[in-house]
């Protein structure tokens, strides 16, 4: 099979890895999610959801993409026929590879779609801290302003688009390596100094609005506001641990294919959840929310939505001596930390090209961004972002959780427990306890069962999977930004709901081809023929 390109040093793969995983989930996603829902309600199902799931299916992760690696693939779709080719023959394996090919093409497209918008949020508002622009004016109507101005999103989300292609195009080692030894030991730098200031604030508005208040909010357990929401929140909570942890979206798979067959994944897996969850929880945790508190009142700063941290932020660089510096520094280091993620969604789908149809990276790479440009088209022209609102409901939640689900029953019940257990340890420089096993192999899909069954209830019962008056509504009001109507959002939410099916149907038929071609002959036969 072909020889992948294998990462240049070990501490360049941890440190992709992190980056990979640290990005503006923590310091965008993570903020947000936690006002809209409930704080101390959200970190209760928060951790649950680290423990039962982020752990597990992140070692999961490793180990398929690790294994896909050693047949020359770097994509879901084959990964997750290879597993399957022994326990359903390949006649039936060929299906899971088509599920899995779907959600890992549909997964890094569309998340794609909208995440770059925000990367691109971060890099104006490094030039607006440079410049300025904000100071002295009120930071929630600068930032609506700013996603009405067509021509200055356009501009900083194609110039994020255009940097990226450069480093992708690149390689693995000579391009996405070299930027993340650069920008991840800074970032975490200049996180530490910001959350010490962003503690330090005091309540510099009003008396009853602190960053404190801010921090209680997120830490003092609600147990009334989960009992009341319970699978909604679950669910936000669930998405939000695959989000930051980049699980159920291809990407571990995808870098963890470039490993060597007895290179460490045990280790280097945990290793990754805990510098992401200090990232997040420590770091991001003590910075928007804290900060929105002091400066917008709890009631503006839990209403914030999707622009929380572009509109809390910016008031700490206002009022610090050299505040325009360190404003442009914090956001240009929120670029990065995008930037660090949006590498691996962008090289998944240019990996696609390549094994699929042996297009060379560097004219992959440019098909990959006219795709991602047409896709993101609709949400940066859309200034209300109910399009991204709705997108990153389904994408950044529900998908993540479903592709989660079919890595459990891929990686082990048809793989193999046994074969699993002992690929996970191949190299490893630890030895996982066994008492993980009942929870990778039964509490770990059945929680996901659950989150899945109860939230697909929820959104028929509430409208949300047909639209009707009451979601609308539900959607107008937690989108806060800018006024807009029910019509409008049906508009919105039409737009988001065509584009997911389009790139699924495209995704499944990308998939079916390129299992069919490469191992046409035994799933003809039915007969495994290929083994290395």
């Amino acid at each position: 099979m072909e020889q992948r390109e294998q990462w240049a040093t070990k501490l360049g793969l941890i440190l992709a890895m992190a980056g990979n995983a640290i990005g503006l989930g923590n310091f965008w996603r993570f903020p947000y999610q936690l006002a809209s829902n409930g704080g101390g309600a959200f970190m209760i199902p928060y951790f649950v959801a680290l423990f039962f799931l982020g752990i597990p299916v992140m070692w999961i992760e490793w180990t398929i993409g690790r294994y896909g690696g050693k047949y020359g693939h770097g994509t879901l779709g084959p990964m997750f026929y290879l597993m399957s080719r022994d326990a359903l023959k390949p006649k039936g394996a060929l299906w899971m590879g088509v599920i899995g090919g779907l959600l890992g093409f549909s997964v890094a497209s569309l998340l794609s779609s909208y995440y770059y918008q925000i990367i691109g949020w971060s890099a104006a508002y490094t030039w607006y801290s440079l410049t300025g622009a904000y100071f002295g004016h009120d930071t929630y109507k600068f930032f609506v302003s700013y996603i009405s101005n067509t021509g200055a999103v356009l501009f900083f989300w194609g110039l994020t688009m255009v940097i990226l292609g450069i480093a992708v195009a690149q390689g693995v080692s000579k391009g996405i390596e070299r930027w993340v030894k650069v920008m991840m030991p800074t970032l975490y730098i200049f996180a530490i100094i910001l959350v010490i200031r962003a503690l330090t604030l005091g309540s510099p508005v009003k008396p009853e609005w602190s960053a404190i208040g801010g921090l209680q909010y997120i830490w003092k357990p609600d147990f009334q506001t989960l009992s009341h929401n319970f699978f909604k929140i679950s669910l936000a909570a669930a998405g939000q641990i695959f989000f930051t942890l980049s699980l159920g979206m291809g990407i571990i798979h995808n870098y963890a294919s470039y490993l060597g067959p007895e290179d460490d994944v045990a280790l280097s897996g945990l290793a990754t959840v805990s510098l992401n969850e200090f990232a997040e929880v420590i770091l991001g945790g003590s910075l928007a929310i804290p900060i929105a508190f002091a400066y917008l009142g709890p009631e503006k700063a839990i209403k914030s939505g999707v622009g929380l941290a572009y509109m809390s932020l910016p008031n700490v660089f206002m009022h610090m001596p050299a505040g325009r510096i360190f404003g442009a520094f914090w956001f240009l280091l929120l670029w990065f930390a995008g930037f660090t993620s949006a590498i691996a969604t962008y090289n998944y789908l240019v990996a696609m090209l390549e094994e699929d149809i042996h297009i060379k990276r560097k004219i992959g790479t440019w098909i990959v961004f006219v795709w991602l440009f047409i896709l993101g088209l609709p949400i940066a022209l859309d200034k209300t972002l109910l399009v991204l609102t709705d997108m990153d409901m389904w994408v950044g939640s529900y998908f993540l959780v479903v592709l989660g689900f079919f890595d459990v029953i891929v990686g082990l019940w048809l793989f193999g427990i046994n074969r699993f257990w002992d690929e996970l340890h191949k190299g490893a420089y630890i030895s996982v306890p066994r008492w993980f096993k009942p929870i990778m192999i039964y509490i770990a899909p059945l929680y996901m069962l659950i989150l899945l069954g109860g939230n697909t209830w929820d959104y028929i019962k509430g409208g949300v999977i047909t639209l009707t008056p009451g979601y609308l509504k539900y959607l107008v009001q937690k989108q806060a930004l800018v006024s807009t109507t029910v019509g409008y959002a049906k508009h919105a939410v039409t737009i988001s709901r065509a584009m997911i099916i389009v790139v699924i149907i495209i995704g499944a038929i990308e998939a079916y081809t390129a299992i069919k071609k490469k191992y046409g002959e035994e799933i003809n036969s039915n007969e495994v023929i290929i083994k290395v």
